[in-house]
């Protein structure tokens, strides 16, 4: 049998969206196979790397172990790295680096080579959207490691493949999508070579009515502050932001089924800030955003979920706040119901949180008696502040109270241990990723990936309860026992302790 030359590129993938954001320079190296003859591409091949910036310097990385590196003697934007016949020795995963000022740039693609009976599959990525609709293009990305070879496209159910595509200079090529169904697509070397094995399944959605007389696209979401409600007072100009699915789209502002012509700007092309200016009593209630695209004929997508703002001019009597349990410092993992009181019914509350991050909303209720009952559950350090009420009257002139005395609680304890558990089995191959999820209970916190109490990886500020934490290009060097653990540097500064350990072998050390 003969040994074939496997190569995929695995890395590198971006969506690009349909208009121009800022430009930012990535300055990772391109890695791709190439064959001096594609009938048999194994008999002759090379790896280059294609830097960004011209310099002196690159570097090979075989199964996550690099390889000597290359000076060369004037600058040049890539280098050739020759493999030749493919042997045992040549098999692996690769990626490349280049010189950048006095050191390097981060690693680039991914790209593999294989000895097997038939060429490995791509992969396949949809952009902007996976979902399809009147006035947007919708496109399958399906991306190769070896240059210079002719991709397939095929939709399931369908006897032929769908559509051919040569990319004689690239790794890459772009199909058109114009009809729902599931989507694979796989490459070949040659008219008369075997297709590879086909990529991952994809599937395109053609968006139905609802109830619209043309489809309607997914809902936006919209945001203040990381709060879904605000309390503020007459005159505040707070600034709303609406997030779409894609780039390029037209918003809108509502409150009800009013659009409001506000000022507005934006820093990326997927989403827009909304500045409200001067708000009166009258302007509070619940705001929503929609988009549709850039096409006078397309249709406006459904509402996002509703921001509420609560507008308290703070002439009527404060309301009052109790706990149950009634102790300022309740225990890790309790129930903690608070109470808002106020002098009459038909209101509606809003429960404040005030710590050193500032004051938030975290809930709105509308109770059909007097009394609003709030629930924080499983309490941890993370919910230590000063808690207050507030109320509204929904009906004209749109009074609102103070709020109530401060309540303070203070969580006793240390946060809750995460846990931490690898997302593979058995030994990771060498040059793959390997990820592990580390789960918490507190929202709002960075996690972090230990060894040997070094930390090895960790996250941005991370709105959920749990991250993925993932390790690159695992070779030798990565063997050994992980731990994860997760802290708030604000409002309350707390860090967790370390879950159990977990081993990563990395197969053939």
């Amino acid at each position: 049998m003969s040994l074939l030359a496997a190569l995929l590129l695995l890395g590198g993938l971006s969506l690009r969206p349909t208009t121009e954001a800022a430009v930012v320079f990535d300055p990772r190296p391109h890695l791709w196979a190439e064959a001096d003859w594609q009938l048999e591409p194994w008999t002759n091949l090379t790896l280059t790397c294609q830097a960004r910036l011209w310099t002196q310097d690159f570097q090979l990385f075989k199964d996550g172990v690099a390889q000597e590196p290359v000076h060369l003697g004037s600058p040049t934007n890539e280098h050739r790295f020759p493999l030749g016949a493919l042997t045992s020795d040549t098999q692996g995963l690769y990626r490349c680096r280049s010189g950048m000022d006095s050191g390097w740039t981060v690693l680039g693609n991914l790209v593999e080579v294989t000895g097997a009976e038939s060429l490995p599959p791509p992969l396949i990525s949809t952009e902007p959207v996976s979902w399809i609709t009147p006035g947007l293009n919708t496109m399958l990305r399906c991306q190769g490691g070896l240059r210079g070879v002719t991709f397939l496209l095929r939709r399931e159910g369908d006897d032929k493949f769908l559509e051919v595509a040569e990319a004689p200079k690239d790794v890459e090529v772009t199909f058109p999508v114009h009809g729902a169904g599931n989507y694979s697509c796989s490459y070949r070397t040659h008219a008369a070579g075997h297709p590879s094995q086909p990529s991952a399944t994809v599937t395109i959605e053609e968006l139905a009515p609802l109830p619209a007389p043309q489809p309607r696209p997914p809902p936006p979401t919209l945001h203040l502050e990381h709060s879904s409600a605000g309390v503020l007072r007459p005159g505040a100009s707070p600034t709303l932001e609406c997030v779409a699915p894609l780039a390029g789209v037209d918003f809108q502002l509502r409150r009800g089924d009013q659009e409001l012509p506000v000022l507005r700007s934006s820093t990326n092309p997927d989403r827009l800030s909304f500045h409200l200016n001067a708000l009166a009593p009258g302007d509070g209630g619940l705001y929503t955003c929609r988009y549709r695209l850039s096409n006078a004929r397309s249709a406006w997508s459904p509402d996002s979920a509703p921001v509420e703002l609560l507008l308290s001019n703070e002439t009527l009597p404060a309301p009052e706040l109790l706990a149950d349990p009634a102790t300022p410092s309740p225990a890790a993992g309790a129930r903690v119901e608070l109470l808002c009181r106020a002098p009459r019914a038909g209101l509606r509350f809003a429960l404040v949180r005030e710590d050193a991050g500032g004051r938030r909303a975290l809930e709105v209720l509308s109770p059909e008696g007097t009394e609003a009952k709030f629930e924080l559950r499983d309490v941890s350090v993370a919910d230590s502040a000063n808690y207050s009420c507030v109320y509204t009257d929904p009906a004209p002139p749109f009074a609102g109270s103070a709020p109530s005395a401060p309540l303070e609680l203070r969580v006793r304890g240390p946060p809750p241990r995460p846990q931490l558990r690898a997302l593979w089995s058995g030994a990771v191959t060498p040059g793959r990723d390997a990820t592990l999820r580390c789960a918490g209970q507190v929202p709002r916190v960075t996690f972090e990936l230990l060894r040997a109490g070094d930390t090895v990886a960790s996250t941005a500020w991370a709105d959920g309860r749990s991250a993925d934490l993932v390790l690159t290009y695992v070779g030798p060097q990565h063997a050994g026992n992980y731990s994860c653990r997760y802290r708030a540097w604000w409002p309350n500064s707390f860090v967790s302790e370390l879950s159990d350990l977990v081993e990563l072998r990395v197969a053939g050390s």
